[in-house]
């Protein structure tokens, strides 16, 4: 379960490349003088997460469309989904990462949201459209950390939205529930 209390459908799947410098290297992990250095590389991160934001905001945006064109085809909904579940996923991963808490919290409930629905429709599109619309709000306005009270608002708001859209579709037609 989730935290819309729903049973998952699918699993953003997480891909693990082969560590060629630990394959180079050998194991025993790193001491941690190491560990320190990359901890305080990743806090003083000064990269700018704009473009890369951008780029999975455009993937997420040729998702929608895609959903938009295709959601009354009876055809397979799960690459559907997977076209904005994939740009979510790395929005939320890569948001924490360049200091973007908000990003990753609200990309979290866009991916909570679409590993639940088994089908989109008008209304899960413009649950991911609000997800997306906010996202980019956030990424341009360059609004780090979780955005404070304003940040909590927006993604209250969009939960409520994710709240109505399973109280009005209270059966998800579960084909097969994804173990967690």
């Amino acid at each position: 379960m989730n935290q819309f209390n729903r049973p998952t459908l699918r699993k953003a799947e997480f891909i693990k490349p082969p560590n060629i410098l630990k394959a180079k290297v050998g194991g025993g992990g790193l001491a941690e003088d190491i560990l320190n250095k990359a901890e305080k590389l990743l806090e003083e991160n000064t990269v700018d997460f704009v473009p890369l934001g951008e780029m999975y905001l455009d993937a997420l945006g040729r998702g929608l469309q895609e959903a938009r064109e295709n959601m009354n085809d009876p055809g397979d909904h799960e690459n559907i989904i997977s076209g904005m579940l994939y740009p979510g996923m790395q929005l939320k991963g890569n948001g924490g990462m360049f200091h973007y808490a908000l990003v990753t919290t609200i990309a979290n409930t866009l991916v909570q949201f679409l590993e639940v629905i088994e089908r989109v429709d008008a209304e899960a599109i413009e649950i991911a459209q609000g997800c997306h619309t906010t996202l980019r709000a956030v990424i341009q306005g360059r609004i780090k950390g979780d955005g404070g009270q304003r940040g909590k608002e927006l993604h209250q708001a969009l939960l409520d939205a994710c709240d109505r859209y399973f109280s009005k579709h209270p059966q998800n037609k579960v084909l097969e529930q994804i173990p967690d």
